[in-house]
């Protein structure tokens, strides 16, 4: 199992995931990014415009290993 951060921005605003999440399985990445995106979403809900934001997940050492966007949930994801 490895852990990964899961932080959101629109290339301007932030949210940072200090505390990462343990994954078993790199597969389930876009799984646990799109919930990530749902929750962010939710908690920053006086927004209407989703389509510039992104999550990227990030190893522990830093690097990024996932891009997916917020908009179009059921589309691809982007390996870093």
């Amino acid at each position: 199992m490895a852990k990964y951060r899961f932080h959101c921005t629109n290339g301007l605003e932030c949210v940072f995931d200090a505390r990462g999440t343990e994954v078993r399985a790199a597969a389930r990445l876009v799984d646990r990014a799109r919930k990530v995106a749902s929750d962010v979403r939710q908690s920053l809900a006086n927004r209407t415009d989703w389509a510039e934001w992104r999550v990227s997940v990030h190893d522990l050492s830093g690097r990024r290993v996932l891009v997916q966007p917020f908009e179009g949930a059921s589309g691809r994801a982007r390996a870093a």
